[in-house]
């Protein structure tokens, strides 16, 4: 069985800094793409960034080119999201998926808060 479980979100100042991990269980991590979604009050969810399943390939949604960052250590099971500079409209509850046998899992979300 698929589990993500998402850690690391919290308050933060505008300008800060979080890094999110999501660790995985129950399925061949390294063999995966791996995503970060993120979904604001009264919004759609949308994909942040992704990464392959060796980390050698990655992508971003516009609004957080040059400030997040994704990653993945496969011996671990984890991916992260490294996020600078933050802005308010950050803030949203933050979700790590995959897709194994063309079904996607999502985790349970962390809050990420960004204000002063």
């Amino acid at each position: 069985q698929v589990q993500l479980v998402e850690s690391g979100g919290g308050l933060v100042q505008p300008g800060g800094s979080l890094r999110l991990s999501c660790l995985a269980s129950g399925f061949t991590f390294s063999v995966y793409a791996m995503s970060w979604y993120r979904q604001a009050p009264g919004k759609e969810r949308e994909l942040v960034a992704a990464i392959s399943s060796a980390g050698g390939s990655t992508t971003y949604a516009d609004s957080v080119k040059g400030r997040f960052t994704i990653s993945r250590d496969n011996r671990k099971n984890t991916v992260y999201l490294q996020m600078n500079s933050l802005k308010p409209e950050d803030t949203a509850v933050y979700y790590c998926n995959t897709r194994v046998s063309g079904r996607p899992s999502w985790g349970q979300g962390t809050q990420v808060t960004v204000s002063s």
